[in-house]
């Protein structure tokens, strides 16, 4: 299997058949969201791994749930406020008429997870109407990446504290399998831990050296006999969305949404902190004919996840002080 690399032959979750994107940037305050919606449905799971979570319609995404399908994930930095931007995805699909029929009504099930970034901005979050605005700009065209949507505040590395923090972003990676089907992700990247190349096991993104030119290993650093947290250690997480084209029960979509983990696992490092809530939703599309291979599925979500993360991480821009990848391999 050949792993591309280049933006000419990149993938992205917006490749999953039925699958739309959209990202809501606030510049000002460095936060923002990011929808990834399926207004004709898609088959719901979940996975949450992390000690500090923060999430909406989990529940529902229970195997033994009897909600047969969702219609979206908003994904979205402000902590615990960010979660009202689900209601402005809710409102996008009851505009159109899109939901569960209810009554006289029609109920959209859209599900949500948020990450910490008001270390980095203003004391502002997103709103109703930015999970709304963030529907309203969903297509199916490529993806912006880097410092925008969920990513915008999202920054990692941060064993040794804030001020030695590396900026982090949002990444989408896709691949198909050959067999007419395909696997994708889309990550916004907020970790206590490090990114490293799963590949090559090189560091990409680790804790700023006292010179705050040079990064230092981040299991190295937890794993000294003399390692101390930092006197304040903000809650962060990993939050993100995997999608095929194969359709699958809610119970295959839950496994994929473990599988996620795999990739986190492979990526971060440290991760599934107990200061990071790490949250992968799933969604089957089931818009392709080839039946479920569920151990390939896994491998390639695995993949997915990773790479995304890594996408996250090498195209963020630095923004409210804290330093990209970029930004130190020209200081460097």
């Amino acid at each position: 299997m050949t792993i591309p690399h280049n933006q000419s032959n990149h993938l992205s979750i917006n490749d999953i058949h039925g699958i739309k994107t959209g990202h809501y940037t606030d510049f000002d305050s460095i936060t923002g969201c990011t929808a990834v919606i399926c207004e004709a449905g898609a088959v719901g799971g979940v996975d949450v791994r992390g000690g500090a979570p923060g999430s909406r319609e989990t529940d529902l995404l229970d195997p033994m749930a009897s909600v047969p399908f969702i219609h979206g994930v908003v994904l979205s930095g402000g902590s615990a406020f960010g979660l009202q931007t689900v209601d402005g995805a809710m409102q996008y699909f009851k505009n159109r008429g899109i939901g569960h029929k209810a009554g006289n009504s029609r109920i959209p099930i859209v599900a949500g997870s948020i990450l910490f970034d008001l270390s980095i901005g203003l004391d502002e979050t997103p709103t109703s109407e930015s999970g709304y605005q963030a529907c309203i700009a969903a297509n199916n065209k490529q993806i912006q990446e880097g410092t925008i949507g969920a990513g915008t505040g999202a920054t990692v590395a941060k064993l040794m504290g804030m001020d030695r923090a590396i900026k982090g972003g949002i990444g989408t990676f896709g691949m198909t399998l050959g067999d007419g089907s395909m696997v994708a992700a889309i990550v916004a990247t907020n970790a206590i831990g490090g990114v490293f190349d799963y590949k090559t096991g090189k560091l990409i993104a680790g804790p700023l050296d006292q010179s705050r030119t040079g990064m230092l290993n981040p299991m190295e650093c937890i794993l000294d006999t003399n390692w101390a947290p930092p006197n304040q250690v903000e809650n962060n997480t990993t939050i993100g969305v995997v999608a095929t084209d194969v359709a699958l029960t809610k119970s295959q979509s839950q496994k994929l949404s473990a599988a996620a983990h795999d990739g986190l696992a492979l990526s971060v490092r440290p991760s599934h902190t107990s200061h990071d809530g790490d949250t992968f939703f799933c969604l089957s599309t089931g818009s392709s004919n080839v039946s479920a291979d569920m151990d390939r599925l896994i491998a390639a979500t695995s993949v997915c996840v990773a790479e995304a993360i890594l996408r996250s991480v090498k195209l963020a821009s630095g923004i409210g002080n804290v330093n990209s990848v970029s930004d130190l391999s020209r200081i460097n």
